[in-house]
C-alpha cells in the first residue's frame, strides 16, 4: 500500500475510519468490459507517531455489501468459487511497514486476508489534513485475484482488481 502525507501531518494518535464517509471502490474486467463496484468499510484505524508518520494501519471490509449494480453478478460474487462470502464475510488488510516517497506519498506494504487466504498487498496513497480536523486518505492498490485463490478464466474475469479507497479518519487526539 502506498500512502501520501502532505503537510501538515496528522497529529500523533490512533485515527478511526468513518464508516459512513469512507468509500471503497473496485474495478475488474468481465468478459472484456470494465465492471465497477463498491464495498463498505466496516472499520479501520491508522496509528501515527509524533511526526505524523504512519506506524500501523488496519481495515475491515464487509463483503456482504458488495455492489456492482447488477444483482445477478453480485450473487455470483458471493459464491464459493469467487468470494465465498457465506463462509468468509469480511476482508481485512493491515500494514506496519511504510516507505515515504519524495513527492510526499507513502507506500504501505501489507497483507490482505480474504477467503481464508492471505496475500501481500501494497497500497499507495496520500493523506490530507482538513481544516475541520478530519484526515482524508486517498489510496490505490492492484490485486491479482489469483493470489487469494480466486480462479476463473481470464477472458471471463480479468486477473487484476483495481482498488480505490477514499477514507475519512477522525482522532480523539489531544489538541
Amino acid at each position: 500500500m502506498t500512502a501520501t502525507v502532505r503537510a501538515p501531518a496528522p497529529t500523533a494518535g490512533v485515527w478511526t475510519v468513518s464508516d459512513s464517509r469512507t468509500q471503497v471502490a473496485f474495478a475488474v474486467r468481465n468478459l472484456g468490459r470494465p465492471v465497477h463496484g463498491s464495498v463498505t468499510c466496516r472499520w479501520g484505524e491508522l496509528e501515527t507517531d509524533g511526526t505524523g508518520a504512519p506506524v500501523r494501519v488496519v481495515g475491515e471490509l464487509d463483503l456482504g455489501t458488495v455492489d456492482t449494480g447488477i444483482a445477478k453478478r453480485d450473487a455470483d460474487l458471493r459464491k464459493p468459487w469467487l468470494l465465498d462470502i457465506e463462509r468468509h464475510p469480511t476482508m481485512t488488510w493491515g500494514a506496519d511497514r511504510f516507505t515515504r516517497h519524495d513527492d510526499g506519498r507513502w507506500t504501505a506494504e501489507g497483507v490482505l486476508h480474504v477467503r481464508g487466504t492471505s496475500a501481500p498487498l501494497a497500497v499507495t496513497g496520500v493523506a490530507e489534513v482538513l481544516p475541520d480536523g478530519w484526515v482524508r486518505v486517498r489510496a490505490t492498490a492492484a490485486l491479482d485475484r489469483r493470489s487469494v485463490g480466486i480462479r476463473a478464466p481470464r477472458f471471463l474475469i480479468g486477473s487484476t482488481v483495481e482498488i480505490d479507497v477514499d477514507a475519512w479518519l477522525s482522532c480523539p487526539c489531544p489538541g
